[in-house]
């Protein structure tokens, strides 16, 4: 081969690893969170902290995502309310919280469940108890009003300690 041909295959071949390079940083900028499978088949996904929502809830209803929001902003408060959909039993869940927070790490990442995102009875639980916080309920009188409101006609609640008063 002559050396202009040489040079352009050359150059095509670097241009190329360079375009795939380029291709996979833009990837790893895009994918700002880590999503998995838990055992008990919801989707969890790391954000890196409460004010990201999970991608998850790009497509889901406005309520969806407003219960999310909910979470997020009063995990304080659902870490005490028990859910009644069953997840406690089906899911392992310790509280409503735990339908969309799984954890939330010490550097502040945040580790969501999809469990909310298919359940009304958790989105409802999470947004009501939202609402009656911002109406300067205490915790324990969060409880106790989802704890009546819930208590037949729903599945077992999860195992939730009571909140001091």
């Amino acid at each position: 081969m002559n050396r202009p041909a040489v040079q352009r295959r050359l150059f095509w071949l670097l241009s190329g690893l360079a375009l795939l390079l380029l291709l996979a940083a833009c990837g790893k900028d895009k994918a700002s969170s880590h999503v998995l499978m838990a055992a008990n088949g919801d989707t969890r996904e790391d954000t890196a902290s409460l004010a990201n929502l999970p991608a998850f809830l790009d497509n889901r209803p406005s309520q969806t995502r407003l219960a999310y929001q909910a979470a997020a902003s009063i995990r304080d408060v659902l870490q005490w309310i028990p859910c009644y959909c069953g997840c406690g039993e089906n899911a392992g869940h310790k509280s409503n919280m735990n339908c969309f927070i799984h954890e939330v790490k010490d550097d502040g990442t945040v580790v969501w469940d999809d469990h909310g995102t298919r359940c009304d009875v958790c989105q409802t639980i999470a947004l009501r108890s939202a609402q009656l916080k911002s109406q300067g309920k205490s915790n324990l009188e969060i409880r106790k009003f989802i704890d009546a409101a819930y208590h037949t006609g729903y599945a077992a609640p999860t195992d939730t300690p009571m909140p001091q008063a």
